[in-house]
């Protein structure tokens, strides 16, 4: 059936759908519900997007990314600059098709990649710091206006006339669920050679917030004349609820005539890998690796796996498993990140599409 949800104009903009995520929301699994490589009126990257990935790698290199950013050196702040503003240019580059094209652009990222690096240890709050995070802010073309301005809850790289050119929407998950995936997958990645093994615990509590997804929330309900508002979606419905995927698919203005819940599993990996843009041999592998360890339920499966997402959780009985499993330092590490996280969880889970 065709789809009758009005698409946002903004700023003379066509349509354009950013997801931001987290790690282990069920993030993939929503992608492939949509089937968006099947969309007939969609643009996006093999990938579907993760067009940060390079950005928050180069940002992740050497520990960097545990560190102030007083201690980083000239060289490491002006590489991930550089990395930031490329994977920047390749998103508009794509948008730029999408236009031409008259098509739907649509992008999915994962919060943290685009968080300004100056707010990796924190929030700042002086006017000097604030001034010096304009040093990672993207160049964006002209088109978007003269003025590149950054309001509060606004952490990302991108400014807030830039963004107001997309209709967000995030996905969540659980922390209780999400966290203990993020940190098994971080694991396997190490063993795998994508990360090294000091970095594991580092890259995992980065990525173990959900504070960024509801600051960029807040940030869309902020804005003026904001024409669609920003949508939500939880994995545990996206898992159990097939009438709250099929209205979120609405909302965004994609055709939910081409969605599926079901599929035919390992043969579609090369939907994930093919054609990275990388042509050394050792880079490919390793992205390879990454896709493989990050992916595997999804590829290996045939249709939604509902095990992997249950009913109610009790936290406490999770930490009492994750002690057994991981043992007590992690365990703690994971306990804190998920009660730590449960305020802006059940904040952005008040706010998502029901049916």
């Amino acid at each position: 059936m065709a789809v009758t949800t009005n698409t946002p104009e903004n700023n003379d903009q066509p349509h354009r759908v950013l997801i931001v995520s987290v790690p282990r929301t069920a993030s993939n699994l929503l992608l492939k519900i949509l089937n968006i490589p099947k969309q007939p009126n969609v643009l996006t990257n093999p990938k579907g997007g993760y067009f940060f990935y390079d950005a928050f790698m180069t940002a992740s290199e050497n520990g960097r990314i545990g560190k102030p950013l007083e201690q980083w050196t000239v060289d490491e702040k002006s590489e991930t600059k550089a990395a930031i503003q490329r994977c920047f240019n390749e998103l508009e580059d794509y948008s730029s098709r999408a236009r031409a094209d008259n098509k739907i652009m649509f992008a999915k990222e994962h919060a943290f990649w685009f968080l300004n690096p100056r707010f990796f240890t924190g929030n700042i709050n002086s006017a000097e710091e604030q001034e010096n995070a304009k040093e990672f802010n993207v160049s964006t073309p002209e088109r978007y206006g003269p003025s590149q301005t950054f309001s509060a809850n606004n952490k990302t790289v991108m400014p807030d006339e830039y963004l107001r050119t997309w209709q967000l929407a995030f996905i969540i998950r659980h922390p209780a669920l999400a966290w203990p995936s993020m940190y098994r997958a971080m694991q396997k990645m190490s063993k795998a050679g994508v990360i090294e093994d000091d970095d594991v615990k580092g890259v995992s509590v980065k990525n173990m917030s959900m504070e960024w997804t509801r600051k960029l929330f807040d940030w869309c309900l902020e804005q003026p004349d904001e024409s669609v508002a920003p949508l939500v979606i939880d994995a545990n419905d996206v898992i159990h609820n097939r009438g709250a995927v099929i209205r979120f698919c609405e909302k965004v203005g994609l055709d939910t005539a081409s969605m599926q819940f079901e599929w035919t599993g390992s043969a579609k990996k090369s939907e994930t890998t093919e054609s990275t843009n990388v042509g050394e041999p050792g880079e490919l592998a390793f992205r390879k690796n990454t896709v493989s360890i990050m992916l595997s339920t999804l590829q290996e499966s045939t249709g939604v796996v509902k095990d992997k997402a249950p009913v109610s959780v009790d936290i406490d009985e999770e930490v009492a498993k994750w002690r057994v499993e991981f043992g007590d330092e992690i365990a703690e590490l994971l306990e804190k990140a998920t009660r730590d996280s449960m305020p802006d969880y059940e904040y952005l889970k008040a706010n998502r599409v029901t049916v």
